[in-house]
C-alpha cells in the first residue's frame, strides 16, 4: 500500500481517482471555454490533463515521504538510506514512460514533466547534488519497486527508471516559448484539481446557475425593463467592454447581464464595498437580487459570512478560497497576484482563463497598483479570457496603455453612458475651509452638511473648532483612525442620519468616497484630485431629485490638507486649473455627469501628467513588470505588493487596558489548552479549542486598527502571543463616547486615535 495524505488516510490510488473525479467535473463543467482558450495542443489537451492527474503524486512511493505518513498513522517506519528531503513532486516525473503513452513532441514532454514537477512549488534548486541524490533514490528505491508502482498506476510506466527528465525540470517554461500558455493552463488546473481533491470539495460548483437570468428577472420585478447601458451589456456578451457610466445608472446590474453563464470574478478596491455587493446579489429580501451561489474572497471574508449569519459560512468561504464558486466577489489581492508571476500564479491564471473578469472603478486605485492591473488586463487578453472595465471615470493615460498593449482589437467594445440629470452645482471658494465654519454651522441648522476632509487631522482639527463653537447642534466625526468595532458603530450611524428627515453635521475624510452610500444636502470639501473629488459629489444629492437652486458643492482651495503626502503635488495643480477653467466657462456652476468623464480623461491624459510623479509611477511600476523574472516571489510577497502594506495594526493602549488584556489573558489560556490536546492527539477537542481560538481572535481584531507607519514613531509595544504577534499596543490616548440617549438610541461620538496625545511608557 502508497500513502497519500494522512489526514484522512488515503491511498495513492484513493487520492489519484479523487483527483481525476475532478478532472471529469471540470471537463464538464467549462469543457468548451476551456479548449477555446488552449492554443498549440488542443486535440490532445485532455489527454495531457488525463496523464498529469494521474502520474502527478507517483512521488510519494519515496519511502522518506512514505515514512512521515506511517509515523501519523501509528504504522511501523520502512527500513531507508534516504532523508525526506526530496520534494516528492520532482520524483514522480520519473516513472513516466512516454514512448507507450505515444507522446513524441519534446516541447509537450516538458510541459508534462514541469507541470508535475511543479505542481509543489519548492524553493530548492535542481543542482548537480540533487540530481546525483535523485539519481540514487532511482536506483536504489524506485526501479526495484516497479511492479509495486504499476499496481497503483492506470497508465503504462519506465520498467528501467533514469534521472534524464531532470533536464526539462530545469529551465523553467517562460513566455517567449510557444508552449507557453499550454503550459499555464496545464499546470495551473493541476494545480486546482489537485488542491479539491486534497480538500473534498469539488472544484466547480453550481456550473449551470446563470447569473444573467436571475438579474434579468430581478430587474423586470422591480424596474421598468432594462435600462440602454444593460442592454448594451447583454448584446455584447461575447466582447470584452470598457465601459464608462454614471453612479446611478445600474453598472453592477450591467456587469452581471455580460457575465450570463460564464464563471466571474468581480473585482472592487474596498472590502467593505465587496461585501455589500455580495450581500445584493446574495440576498432573498426586496432589495436582494436571490443568486445564492456566490462567494466571497479578500482578506477578512470569513469573519463578515460569519458574523451576517450566511448559513454555510465556513464552505462558502474555502469554496471561494479554490476558486470553485461560479461568482465570485473579490479583492484584487486575491486575484490580480498572477502579473507577478510568483511561484504558483498559474492556478489562477488558468483559471481566470476561462471566466469573465470584472474591474469596478479602476480609476481608484493608486498608479502602482493600475499598472498592475493593466498588465493584468494584457495577460488575460493574450490567453483568451474576457474582462469587463466599469468605471464612472476613466483616465485617458490608461486607455492610451491598453492601445499600446494591443488591448483595442474587434473584440473590444468601449462605451460611455451618462445620465442627464444635473445633480451638482459647484462654486470654488478661494479660502481656507477653516475660514467658513461658521457659515457651515449656519447651513447645517436646518440641512443635512456633509464635510469632507482632506486628512484624518484636519478633520479632527475641524471637528474640535466646530465643537468649540456651538454646543446646541449634533456635530459627529469620522475616519480612518478609530478601532474597527467603533468604525462600524459610527459608519452604521451616518446611513441612519443620512436617511432621516432631520439636519446636521457630519465631518469625514475621502472613506466616504466609495465605501458608504450616502445622501446630503450639500457638501463642503476641501479640494482634492478630480477623480477623488467627482466621488465624493457622489454622496450629495445622489439620486438627483433634490432641487438645486443655489450651490450644493463648496470646494476650499486654499491651504488645503494633504497634498504631497495624500494627493500629489502636480495632478492637484492641474485639477484646480481645470475646475478654474470649468468655472469660468460656466458661471453658473452646473456640471453634468458627460463634463466630470472629460475633465477626469484630460486631468489624466499623458500631456497634462508630463514629468508628474504619477506617471513616472506608473510607467516605472510597468516596466518593472514587464521585465520581471518569474518564480522570485511567493503568493505573500506578491500579496503584500498589492496591498501596499505601510501600516502597524494596533490596540489602542486605553481600549487594551479596559477590554483586550482580559481577552488576551483568555488566548494565552486556551493556546496552553491547544498544546495538551495536541499531545493527547484528541481531534474533537483540538478543533473545539481552534474555533474558540479563532472567534476570540476575531474579537480582539475588532479592537485594532490599521494606523500608517510614519504616524507612529516608536509609540509601539509588540503583543508578544502566539498568534497575536503581528499586534501592537499604540501609546497613545483615544477617544469615543457615548453622546446622548434619544428614544432608547445610543448615539456614539468622539476624535479616535488623538495622535498629537502620547501616552508616557512609564505609568
Amino acid at each position: 500500500m502508497i500513502y497519500a495524505k494522512s489526514d484522512p488516510v488515503e491511498t495513492l490510488r484513493e487520492h489519484t481517482d479523487k483527483a481525476h473525479e475532478q478532472l471529469d467535473l471540470l471537463k464538464r463543467a467549462y469543457g468548451e471555454k476551456i479548449t477555446q482558450v488552449v492554443d498549440v495542443c488542443k486535440d490532445n489537451f485532455w489527454e495531457i490533463m488525463h496523464v498529469c492527474v494521474e502520474f502527478h503524486d507517483v512521488g510519494k512511493v519515496f519511502i522518506p515521504f512514505q515514512n512521515v505518513i506511517r509515523e501519523k498513522v501509528g504504522r511501523e517506519k520502512l527500513k531507508t538510506e534516504f532523508k525526506n528531503t526530496i520534494p516528492h513532486s520532482y520524483i514522480s516525473p520519473a516513472v513516466i514512460s512516454f514512448k507507450k503513452l505515444n507522446i513524441e513532441d519534446e516541447q509537450l514532454r516538458k510541459v508534462i514533466v514541469q507541470s508535475i514537477g511543479y505542481h509543489h512549488e519548492r524553493d530548492i534548486i535542481i543542482d548537480k547534488e540533487l540530481i546525483e541524490l535523485i539519481e540514487q533514490v532511482i536506483e536504489n528505491e524506485l526501479n526495484s519497486n516497479v511492479e509495486e508502482i504499476q499496481k497503483e498506476i492506470k497508465l503504462p510506466i519506465r520498467k528501467k527508471m533514469n534521472a534524464g527528465y531532470l533536464k526539462k525540470l530545469q529551465n523553467r517554461i517562460s513566455e517567449k516559448e510557444e508552449y507557453y500558455y499550454s503550459y499555464v493552463l496545464v499546470k495551473g488546473l493541476l494545480h486546482r484539481i489537485d488542491h479539491s481533491a486534497s480538500a473534498h470539495e469539488k472544484i466547480e460548483l453550481d456550473f449551470d446557475k446563470n447569473v444573467g437570468e436571475y438579474v434579468e428577472k430581478f430587474i423586470m420585478s422591480n424596474y421598468n425593463g432594462l435600462r440602454d447601458v444593460q442592454k448594451f451589456a447583454k448584446q455584447n456578451k461575447d466582447k470584452n467592454i470598457i465601459l464608462i457610466a454614471s453612479t446611478g445608472m445600474g453598472k453592477t446590474e450591467t456587469a452581471l447581464l455580460w457575465i450570463d453563464n460564464h464563471k466571474a470574478f468581480f473585482t472592487l478596491p474596498l472590502r467593505v464595498s465587496i461585501n455589500a455587493l455580495f450581500d445584493r446579489v446574495s440576498k432573498t429580501d426586496e432589495e436582494g437580487i436571490n443568486y445564492p451561489y456566490a462567494g466571497l474572497l479578500h482578506s477578512t471574508s470569513i469573519d463578515y459570512l460569519e458574523e451576517n449569519e450566511y448559513e454555510g459560512f465556513y464552505e462558502i468561504y474555502d469554496q471561494s478560497k479554490l476558486l470553485s464558486k461560479k461568482l465570485t466577489f473579490s479583492t484584487i489581492d486575491q486575484i490580480f497576484k498572477f502579473p507577478f508571476k510568483y511561484r504558483g500564479y498559474e492556478k489562477i491564471y488558468a483559471t481566470l482563463a476561462y471566466s469573465k473578469v470584472v474591474i469596478d472603478e479602476i480609476q481608484a486605485y493608486s498608479p502602482k497598483i493600475a499598472a498592475v492591473l493593466i498588465k493584468g488586463i494584457e495577460l488575460l487578453h493574450k490567453i483568451g479570457a474576457n474582462f469587463m472595465i466599469m468605471t464612472a471615470t476613466m483616465p485617458s493615460l490608461y486607455i492610451d496603455e491598453l492601445k499600446k498593449r494591443g488591448i483595442f482589437d474587434e473584440n473590444l467594445i468601449m462605451a460611455q453612458y451618462n445620465t442627464e440629470i444635473v445633480r451638482h452645482k459647484i462654486s470654488l471658494i478661494n479660502k481656507c475651509i477653516y475660514d467658513d465654519i461658521d457659515k457651515i454651522i449656519e447651513k447645517a441648522q436646518d440641512k443635512k452638511v456633509l464635510v469632507i476632509m482632506n486628512t484624518v487631522n484636519g478633520a479632527v482639527e475641524l471637528f474640535n473648532m466646530m465643537t468649540e463653537k456651538e454646543n446646541n447642534m449634533d456635530i459627529y466625526l469620522l475616519h480612518s483612525m478609530f478601532i474597527q468595532q467603533h468604525r462600524t458603530i459610527l459608519e452604521s450611524q451616518i446611513k441612519d442620519f443620512a436617511k432621516e428627515s432631520k439636519s446636521g453635521l457630519w465631518i469625514t475624510t475621502q472613506l466616504v468616497e466609495a465605501s458608504l452610500d450616502v445622501d446630503f444636502d450639500f457638501l463642503y470639501t476641501e479640494l482634492s484630485t478630480l477623480d477623488s473629488l467627482f466621488q465624493r459629489l457622489g454622496r450629495c444629492n445622489r439620486k438627483g431629485k433634490k432641487l438645486i437652486d443655489e450651490s450644493n458643492i463648496l470646494i476650499y482651495t486654499q491651504n488645503v490638507n494633504g497634498i504631497g503626502t495624500i494627493y500629489d503635488k502636480d495632478i492637484f495643480r492641474n485639477s484646480l486649473e481645470l475646475l478654474n477653467e470649468f468655472v469660468t466657462n460656466n458661471p453658473d456652476g452646473l456640471i453634468e455627469e458627460v463634463k466630470k468623464v472629460e475633465l477626469v480623461s484630460e486631468l489624466y491624459s499623458t500631456k497634462r501628467l508630463q514629468n508628474s510623479k504619477f506617471l513616472k509611477e506608473f510607467t516605472t511600476a510597468l516596466e518593472i513588470l514587464d521585465h520581471m523574472d518569474s518564480y522570485n516571489l511567493t503568493s505573500n510577497e506578491a500579496q503584500g505588493i498589492l496591498r501596499e502594506i505601510e501600516s502597524y495594526t494596533v490596540i489602542p493602549r486605553d481600549i487594551y487596558d479596559e477590554v483586550v488584556y482580559g481577552l488576551i489573558s483568555e488566548y494565552e489560556e486556551l493556546e496552553s489548552q491547544l498544546n495538551q490536546a495536541y499531545r493527547m492527539k484528541n481531534k474533537d477537542i483540538i478543533d473545539e479549542i481552534k474555533n474558540k481560538r479563532r472567534l476570540l481572535k476575531r474579537k480582539i481584531i475588532k479592537n485594532t486598527v490599521a494606523v500608517p507607519t510614519y504616524k507612529v514613531k516608536n509609540n509601539l509595544t509588540r503583543i508578544n502571543v502566539n498568534g497575536l504577534k503581528d499586534l501592537f499596543i499604540l501609546e497613545y490616548k483615544y477617544e469615543f463616547k457615548e453622546k446622548q440617549l434619544e428614544k432608547d438610541k445610543k448615539q456614539y461620538t468622539g476624535r479616535g486615535i488623538l495622535f498629537g496625545q502620547e501616552l508616557s511608557q512609564f505609568i
